[in-house]
């Protein structure tokens, strides 16, 4: 647990290192209190909201509490409830959700957010998560059997039309699943990823892949995103999560499928049937890669797209937007079209590496003598003595270290005096 820490706290400190952080997400001011002094953020700038219709849904479920080591992944700018843009960027489009992202894909770069690191129910994004973690481990022409176990889904809720006993291929049900986000298809590829413990076992899956992907802020509770008691994520997590689904060939093969046929299961006697993709932005969005749409009562409507420009590929995530004045793809098209006519060096943090919030610092195996005099003289230090990268970026490592074992020893010292 201790390495963990001094491995989170280190990632942090270097996070912040060489990022614009603007006024709303300036390191915190003496004195002040509420929300924003718990958070550990300043006040913040209120993102730009559009005007929607009144709706009736359930009361929102408390968060965890939160964490202000979570709240700094991807760089001390993003810990905010606020607005976060670059420097003399245009005002992003209005939005009636909750937070949202607009993040490169490929470097990684964040563009700019609306409480990045706020948490919000993910509805069907979820699948996402579901899709990141399986895709790799199954066989899309394995035939399966959908038993009883799997049909266990809300009533009302988004099915694809798949029978009990009637066997597919994996490939068919993952379409079933990305395509018209069938719940259904959701406990079938839990339960094949799970192993033994069936779609147990598939959720504790995602939940690791999640935390080795650096969204400590995800938890799911069910394969499919149906709404289940403590399941959060947040717009950075959403990123973090797309980012490695994009980076799936096959993933991206099917999120700009069009059309799928359901084939028929003679056994049960049902006929088979076609299935379209239901993300408008890939009918409507030049350029565009696919994503997810969701919506439950609880969780609205929530987004996430990506699309290509100019050789860019960028994406945007969306929780807890209202259908009007725009639905949740218009808001995530908008978003995109903000994020592509910033300037490519435009960024307010980044997208972590996977592992990287695990990693823990290696010493060198050369030594110093030797390294020393390994290296060429001009590369001993930059000129006009100034210290080099690899220098500074052990001392914030060092002093973190530091930092971390000064407060644990403090508290072992508080620890025993309170028991004498």
């Amino acid at each position: 647990m201790r390495d963990r820490l001094l491995a989170t706290t280190a990632t942090a400190a270097l996070l912040t290192a060489g990022v614009a952080v603007p006024a709303s997400a300036a390191p915190p001011a003496a004195g002040r209190s509420g929300r924003a002094a718990q958070a550990g953020t300043t006040p913040a700038v209120p993102c730009p909201r559009a005007a929607a219709p009144a709706a009736s849904r359930p009361a929102r479920p408390s968060p965890p509490p939160g964490v202000a080591r979570d709240r700094a992944v991807g760089g001390m700018a993003l810990a905010t409830a606020g607005l976060v843009v670059p420097p003399g960027a245009p005002a992003p489009p209005k939005t009636t959700a909750t937070s949202w992202l607009v993040a490169d894909l490929d470097t990684g770069q964040v563009l700019g957010g609306c409480g990045p690191h706020e948490y919000g129910t993910p509805a069907s994004v979820q699948k996402l998560l579901l899709a990141a973690t399986m895709l790799p481990r199954l066989d899309p022409k394995q035939v399966v059997t959908v038993t009883d176990e799997d049909m266990d889904i809300e009533p009302g809720s988004s099915a694809v039309g798949l029978v009990e006993g009637g066997r597919y291929t994996v490939e068919t049900v993952w379409l079933g699943l990305l395509l018209n986000s069938g719940n259904e298809a959701a406990n079938v590829l839990a339960r094949l990823g799970g192993g033994v413990d069936g779609a147990v076992g598939g959720v504790r899956e995602m939940n690791a892949y999640a935390h080795r992907l650096g969204a400590l802020q995800t938890h799911a509770v069910t394969p499919s995103g149906l709404d289940g008691r403590g399941q959060f994520t947040s717009a950075y997590d959403l990123a973090l999560i797309a980012r490695a689904c994009f980076a799936d060939q096959t993933f991206r093969r099917y999120a700009l499928t069009e059309v799928a046929r359901i084939p028929a299961q003679r056994a049960q006697r049902t006929k088979g049937f076609q299935i379209q993709n239901e993300n408008q932005l890939i009918y409507n969005y030049p350029g565009a890669l696919g994503g997810k749409t969701g919506f439950t009562d609880l969780a609205r409507h929530t987004y996430v797209g990506a699309a290509e420009r100019d050789g860019r590929r960028l994406v945007a995530t969306l929780l807890g937007a209202e259908s009007q004045p725009r639905r949740g793809w218009e808001q995530g098209a908008a978003l995109l079209d903000w994020g592509f006519a910033l300037p490519r060096t435009a960024t307010v943090g980044r997208l972590v590496e996977p592992g990287e919030l695990w990693a823990t610092p290696t010493p060198d195996p050369t030594p110093p003598t030797a390294a020393a005099e390994a290296r060429p003289a001009a590369a001993s230090g930059p000129v006009g003595g100034g210290m080099s990268t690899s220098w500074s970026v052990g001392v914030l490592v060092a002093a973190a270290t530091v930092i971390l074992l000064t407060g644990l020893s403090w508290r072992r010292r508080v620890a025993r005096r309170n028991a004498s």
